[in-house]
């Protein structure tokens, strides 16, 4: 883990309309994070819980995917079905992890309710009736509420008459699914009329359909990623799921100055002047090289044009949003830091 992050790029993301902090979600304690593949779900995610974590208080990152992606983020250990320190968040404040699979929350919830104690026994025993695949690939619904009913349970989670956590933030599926992947109470309508099951999903549903679970969606300035995100809004909020933030990821900064975005869109660039700045500049450019450069500030000034558009779209949603820049390096502990600390500049925490 390293022990001090980088200097933080001191840039404020650009507006989307309102860009506000968490405090627009006061009673928020559960942040579910989703967005369509490759828009860098996981690593917002745990940019969040750095920011939620800021100043001394205490936030939990959930992975429900099985892919140890926040133990590769945080130059971890692969992450156990237990709670571990991740990292110290910017001005003091902890960050735990858990990667929560479905055999472990099964053992764990009939430990807690079927009284079955959780031990190596009990899992064989699980494993040889069929229990555990029951669960996890015969009826999917059940699944759902087993990892959506370990963060219930983390959200809730008291020690000396306060919440353990401060938040919790799940690193969810992606946009596509998760409607499908909190709404647990339809998922188990046809498996479980009454009973433990359907008790259990009731008490995730009461938790995930509060003011207390927000659900904020990650995407890029690109066509597919903001249709995703439009609908993911339009479905869950048909769900009566709380919509929370648009997180704009891997922003990049235009560069050519706002003025001549328009004009170079068109094609219409001094070639000449070009020419001549270079020679100012005392570099000898062949005549292909200019013609492209002058092809690629085209294709520039077009791709800052739609991605305007986008940023339209994103605006018509209403809701509050953050934007994060594109990182030159690859992602490590000390871009999570950098992206904490932007967010925390934005409002968050």
């Amino acid at each position: 883990m390293s022990s001090a992050p980088p200097p933080v790029r001191k840039v404020r993301g650009r507006s989307l309309g309102k860009i506000v902090g968490v405090g627009d979600f006061d009673g928020v304690r559960l942040h579910v994070v989703t967005g369509k593949g490759g828009t860098g779900k996981t690593t917002v995610a745990a940019a969040l819980a750095l920011a939620l974590a800021a100043r001394g208080r205490r936030a939990l990152l959930l992975e429900v995917e099985g892919r140890q992606g926040i133990a590769q983020l945080f130059d971890s250990p692969p992450l156990p079905y237990e709670e571990r320190k991740v990292a110290v968040a910017p001005a003091g404040g902890d960050v735990y992890a858990l990667a929560v699979d479905p055999e472990s929350a099964l053992l764990e919830y009939l430990e807690m309710f079927a009284k079955i104690r959780h031990n190596g026994v009990a899992a064989r025993s699980l494993r040889r009736l069929g229990a555990v695949d029951f669960a996890t690939t015969i009826a999917p619904g059940m699944r759902d509420v087993l990892l959506t009913g370990k963060a219930m349970e983390a959200t809730n989670r008291r020690d000396r008459g306060r919440h353990l956590y401060d938040a919790v933030v799940m690193d969810a599926p992606p946009t596509g699914r998760i409607t499908r992947f909190l709404n647990v109470n339809t998922e188990v309508a046809g498996l479980a009329k009454m009973g433990p099951i359907r008790s259990q999903a009731d008490r995730v549903m009461r938790l995930i359909g509060s003011p207390q679970t927000a659900v904020h969606i990650v995407t890029l300035l690109e066509e597919m990623p903001v249709q995703e995100t439009v609908d993911g809004v339009a479905e869950l909020e048909a769900a009566g799921l709380q919509v929370g933030s648009v997180i704009v990821n891997m922003v990049r900064d235009p560069l050519l100055p706002a003025a001549d975005i328009a004009a170079v869109a068109r094609g219409e660039v001094d070639s000449d002047a070009i020419r001549a700045g270079l020679k100012s500049a005392d570099l000898d450019v062949p005549v292909e090289l200019v013609d492209v450069l002058i092809a690629e500030s085209v294709d520039h000034a077009r791709r800052v044009e739609l991605e305007s558009q986008e940023r339209e779209e994103l605006i018509e949603l209403g809701r509050p949003t953050y934007e994060l820049p594109l990182l030159a390096d690859e992602i490590d502990l000390g871009s999570l830091y950098n992206l904490a600390e932007l967010l925390c500049e934005q409002g968050v925490g």
